[in-house]
């Protein structure tokens, strides 16, 4: 089994940045995919952007790309979301989680290991 703990969220102004960890313990494998999940008040679970365990490609959503960054550090079982000119619609709470490599990236029914999750609220 494996655990995701997330941590790094909190207040922040509009243009403001955050960086949010999320540390992964238990059985972990090179092969999986690990990604940033977000959920605002009112809407559904939201894709907001993954990256491959080995080769460490990317992928985002339109609405973070060129302000969001993911990177992972394999050594800590890491993933780190670096957010830059935030904004109050990226309001959510923000969730880590891991699966295989296999099946559509951008589906929460594709992760099968879930964080509990880090509110980030953005003022304006």
């Amino acid at each position: 089994q494996v655990q995701l703990v997330e941590s790094g969220g909190g207040l922040v102004q509009a243009g403001g940045s955050l960086r949010l960890s999320c540390a992964a313990s238990g059985r972990t494998f090179s092969s999986y995919r690990m990604v940033w999940f977000r959920r605002a008040p009112g809407k559904e679970r939201e894709f907001v952007a993954s990256i491959s365990w080995i080769g460490g490609s990317t992928y985002y959503a339109d609405s973070v790309k060129g302000r969001f960054t993911i990177s992972r550090d394999n050594a800590k079982n890491t993933v780190y979301l670096q957010m830059n000119s935030l904004e109050p619609d990226d309001t959510a709470v923000y969730y880590c989680a891991a699966a295989p490599s296999y099946g559509d990236v951008r589906s929460p029914s594709t992760y099968k290991y879930w964080g509990q999750g880090t509110q980030v609220t953005v003022s304006s």
